[in-house]
C-alpha cells in the first residue's frame, strides 16, 4: 500500500479535525509524461524520466503525482484514446517501468495517481473493433450505435472537438456511432452491465498494483439523454452543444454509486479526484463525506475565457472582478456544504495561466505576477494541483503556423473559425493563444543544452521547446532564492510543514474580503482563533484598501510577499496602515498573519 502522509488518530484530535484526511493535507503535482523527461532519446518523455525526477518533485513539496494517461493508445488525443487499459504504451516504457516508478515513489513518501478514462475508449480498442466486425456481438452494446435519419446523423449534437458528435459506421449504410470527443474516441455505453463489470475489474487491478488513487476523466458524461432529430442550433454550423444532453443527466448517480461500491470503496486509503462540474446543490452527493468521489475540479475559473459554446475563437471579455467572484463562489459553495475540492490554475487542457490571467499586456508577465497567481492558488481551501512547469513560471509558446501544432482540438477550433467566415489571421491568433499545446511543450530543465535538458543531445522533442528556456528553467530557478520556484516551495511548506500554520492553510474556512474593491482578490482563512489574510492586486497601479476593513492589519506579520528583497519589500516587515487606508502596491500579493502581533 502506498505510504500516506502522517495523520494523528482518534482521541488526540481537536474536534474540528474529525474530517481530517491525508489527501486534504497533500499537494498534487501533475505530470504530462510525453513532455516531462525523455531518457532514451526518442524525443518523447517516459516513465523512467518521471522516476529520475522524483527528488525534484519531492523537493518542491508535493507528495502525490498525477500522471496523465500512459496506457497503450494510437495517440489521436495523446493518451486519452485508450486501446488497452492494462498495458503501458511502448513509447513510455513497460509495465515494469511503471511498477518501478510506483515503488520508488512510495519509498520517497510520494503516491501515484493514474488517469482513469472510462467515458470512452479508442476506436482501436478491441471492444470497438469487435463491435464493428460483428453487429450482433455483445460488444455492439458496449457503445452507442444508432440509425440515422435519411442518411443524416440521429441528431445535431456538436462534439467537444467540433463537428458532429456522430460518425458513420463503415460499410453499414445509415448507421452511426457516438463520440463526444473526436471520432477516434467512441463513447462507452454505461447502461450495459457487462461493460461496467469489465471496467470495475480493470480499476481494481490497478489499485492492487499499489497506486494511491485516480484522477477520473470526463466522468460526468457517462449518462446520456438521447434525442432524435434536429434541435435549435446554437452556432453557425447548424449544431448544438452536446453538454446539456450528456453532463450530469438523470440516472448518473446510480451509475456512480455502482462505480464506487464496486471499486474505490473496496480499498482503504484510495483517493479519487473527479473531473466533474457539479452544481452547488448536488455537491454533497458527489464530493461530500459519503460522496461518490473524494474531491472534484471546478472548471469555471480555468475556462472563464471560453463561451458556453466552447469556441476558442470567440473568447469572452472577462474581468478580474468576474474571476474573483467565480473563484470565491466556488470556495464558499464547497465549504458551505462540508465538501472538498481540488484547486488549480493549469493542466494539460489549458494554456499557461500567466498568459490567460495577464493577457492584455506582455509587460505584465513577470516573476511578480507569476508569484501573485501562486499566492492566490495555494492560499485557497482545497487540495492544490500544480502542473509541471507552472512552478517555474513556464509560458505560452508561439509557433509560426497552424501546421506546427499537434493538438487535435487546436486544429478543430481553427477549422471551425475559418468555416465561420473569420479572418484566418485572427483565428490563428486566438486559437494558438488558447491551444492545449501551450501547456504541453517540453519541461524546461536547464538553460544550457539545446533541448532544455528534456531529451538527450541527439533527441528531437515531439513538440518544440519554448525558446525562452534560456531564462526560464529549473536549474536557474532552484539556484535563485527569489525565483518563482522558491515562492511555490514556501507556499507549499505553509500547507504541509509541521508548524502552527498548517491547519489554518488546509482546513481554515475561506471568508471573502474587500469584494467591493476592483481588481483585487482577497480572502481570509479562519481556523478557530487563527486567521490569515491573502491579498492580491491584479493591476499595474497601487490600490487603497479602506481602513474599515484593513484596520486589523496594523502590526501584523507578513508571511509571504511576491516582492522580493530586490523590489524593496522585506517579508519580515509589518504591514503599515495610514489613518484611513492601506495601500497595496502594483501586482502585489501578500499573506498576512492576522493572529500574531508583530513586535515593534
Amino acid at each position: 500500500m502506498t505510504q500516506r502522509p502522517s495523520v494523528e488518530s482518534g482521541t488526540n484530535l481537536d474536534s474540528r479535525l474529525q474530517g481530517r484526511k491525508w489527501w486534504k493535507e497533500s499537494v498534487i503535482y501533475q505530470v504530462y509524461p510525453r513532455s516531462f523527461q525523455d531518457t532514451n532519446g526518442d524525443g518523447i518523455g517516459d516513465l523512467d524520466g518521471i522516476t529520475a525526477r522524483l527528488d525534484y518533485i519531492k523537493g518542491l513539496g508535493a507528495n502525490l503525482i498525477w500522471i496523465c494517461p500512459m496506457y497503450k493508445s494510437p495517440r489521436s488525443d495523446y493518451g486519452y484514446d485508450i486501446s488497452d487499459y492494462y498495458t503501458v504504451a511502448e513509447e513510455y516504457g513497460t509495465n515494469n517501468d511503471l511498477y518501478n516508478l510506483i515503488a520508488t515513489a512510495k519509498s520517497k513518501g510520494i503516491g501515484i495517481l493514474l488517469d482513469l478514462v472510462i467515458n470512452h475508449t479508442s476506436d482501436e480498442h478491441e471492444w470497438f473493433q469487435k463491435a464493428l466486425r460483428d453487429p450482433d456481438s455483445k460488444y455492439r452494446g458496449y457503445y452507442f450505435f444508432k440509425r440515422g435519419i435519411d442518411g443524416r446523423p440521429p441528431n445535431n449534437w456538436r462534439s467537444y472537438f467540433g463537428g458532429s458528435a456522430w460518425e458513420a459506421v463503415p460499410n453499414e449504410p445509415d448507421m452511426f456511432y457516438l463520440h463526444a470527443f473526436s471520432k477516434k474516441m467512441p463513447d462507452l455505453n454505461w447502461e450495459n452491465a457487462e461493460m461496467r463489470e469489465e471496467l470495475y475489474s480493470m480499476i481494481n487491478w490497478w489499485v492492487e498494483k499499489g497506486i494511491a488513487g485516480f484522477r477520473i476523466d470526463a466522468i460526468m458524461n457517462i449518462k446520456k439523454t438521447m434525442i432524435e432529430g434536429v434541435v435549435q442550433p446554437d452556432g453557425d454550423d447548424g449544431l448544438v452543444s452536446i453538454n446539456k444532453y450528456i453532463i450530469n443527466q438523470p440516472g448518473i448517480k446510480d451509475l456512480l454509486r455502482g462505480l464506487k461500491d464496486n471499486t474505490f470503496a473496496k480499498h482503504q486509503n484510495i483517493m479519487t479526484l473527479a473531473e466533474a462540474a457539479v452544481p452547488d446543490d448536488q455537491l454533497e452527493d458527489f464530493v461530500g463525506p459519503d460522496g461518490f468521489f473524494d474531491m472534484s475540479f471546478d472548471f469555471r475559473a480555468a475556462d472563464i475565457d471560453i463561451p458556453e459554446s466552447g469556441e476558442w475563437y470567440r473568447p469572452t471579455d472577462w474581468t478580474v472582478n468576474e474571476l474573483r467572484d467565480t473563484l470565491l463562489d466556488v470556495q464558499t459553495g464547497v465549504q458551505r456544504r462540508g465538501c472538498w475540492g481540488a484547486t488549480y490554475f493549469e493542466n494539460h487542457d489549458q494554456n499557461r495561466s500567466i498568459n490567460k490571467y495577464f493577457r492584455r499586456r506582455r509587460e505584465d508577465i513577470s516573476d511578480v505576477t507569476k508569484k501573485l497567481l501562486a499566492t492566490v492558488l495555494l492560499g485557497f481551501r482545497g487540495t492544490p494541483v500544480v502542473y509541471q512547469g507552472e512552478e517555474i513560471g513556464m509560458e505560452n509558446i508561439q509557433l509560426s503556423s497552424i501546421d506546427r501544432y499537434e493538438d487535435v482540438n487546436t486544429h478543430s477550433q481553427y477549422d471551425a473559425g475559418i468555416a465561420a467566415g473569420m479572418d484566418p489571421r485572427d483565428v490563428f491568433r486566438l486559437v494558438s493563444y488558447r491551444s492545449r499545446d501551450n501547456s504541453r511543450t517540453p519541461m524546461q530543465w536547464d538553460g544550457d543544452s539545446e533541448n532544455a535538458g528534456f531529451t538527450t543531445p541527439r533527441g528531437r522533442p515531439w513538440l518544440p521547446v519554448n525558446p525562452n528556456y534560456r531564462v526560464i528553467n529549473v536549474d536557474d530557478a532552484v539556484d535563485d532564492k527569489n525565483s518563482v520556484y522558491h515562492h511555490y516551495r514556501r507556499l507549499i511548506e505553509l500547507r504541509t510543514g509541521n508548524h502552527k500554520y498548517k491547519h489554518v492553510f488546509v482546513y481554515g474556512e475561506t471568508v471573502p474580503k474587500f469584494v467591493h474593491v476592483d481588481n483585487v482578490i482577497a480572502y481570509e482563512r479562519v481556523w478557530g482563533d487563527q486567521s490569515i489574510l491573502i491579498l492580491a492586486n491584479f493591476q499595474k497601479k497601487p490600490v487603497d484598501l479602506p481602513l474599515d476593513d484593513s484596520q486589523h492589519l496594523r502590526g501584523k506579520k507578513i508571511l509571504i510577499s511576491n516582492y522580493d528583497d530586490d523590489d524593496g519589500v522585506d517579508v519580515d516587515v509589518v504591514v503599515a496602515a495610514a489613518a484611513n487606508k492601506m495601500t497595496i502596491l502594483p501586482y502585489q500579493a501578500l499573506i498576512v498573519d492576522l493572529t500574531t502581533q508583530h513586535p515593534n
